[in-house]
């Protein structure tokens, strides 16, 4: 009997070993570690900044700059700046265009005031319903963003009847109205 309880232990013992063996033979093999990597960095905003400040000229900003940050990097407002002309506070967007209007004369009756400017005889009001994107970003405040705006209201809407209804447009406010109001044009009779 003793030695069948030894058969018995010796045949399960062996049992597991070879179940054992069976089981390291058969396994997948280890896979590979996985490698986490860092998440994407973002690219700076890249704007041009002309007009009434220190040092005009292309700057990188960070995502998320707004146009209060873009007059910092070009080294702040000169004394003929108009700053009740901008938006300080609007968010940036790559490639814009940034520009800082002077005040038009010492003598202007209110600072508050946003700045007039007439067409010299030798500058053509720019139609707004013909003008393409170019044409478009000659005027003040008018980077390709708002540009492209304007084109696409005017695709959508028609042709604007009149200047004012340029406040419909995403982005034209009526401090950018005011400035370029002497500047623009819906076509005769505007």
């Amino acid at each position: 009997m003793k030695k069948l309880i030894w058969l018995v232990l010796l045949g399960v013992v062996g049992g597991l070993l070879g179940a054992g063996v069976i089981f390291m033979i058969a396994r997948p093999p280890a896979g590979e570690m996985i490698q986490l990597l860092p998440p994407p960095t973002t690219p700076p905003l890249v704007v041009h900044i002309t007009g009434a400040v220190s040092a005009p000229g292309v700057y990188n900003l960070p995502p998320g700059s707004r146009v209060v940050d873009a007059i910092e990097a070009a080294g702040g407002m000169t004394e003929q700046a108009n700053p009740e002309a901008l938006n300080l506070a609007q968010v940036l967007e790559d490639g814009q265009h940034i520009h800082v209007p002077e005040l038009t004369s010492p003598d202007q009756e209110n600072p508050n005031d946003p700045p007039t400017r007439s067409p010299s005889p030798l500058t053509a009001l720019v139609n707004i319903n013909t003008a393409d994107q170019t044409e478009l970003e000659s005027l003040p405040e008018i980077g390709p963003h708002l540009a492209g705006e304007i084109i696409a209201y005017r695709e959508t809407n028609g042709p604007f009847k009149t200047v004012d209804e340029l406040l419909n447009v995403s982005g034209v406010g009526p401090v950018i109205l005011e400035t370029i109001r002497d500047l623009i044009t819906v076509g005769e009779g505007s």
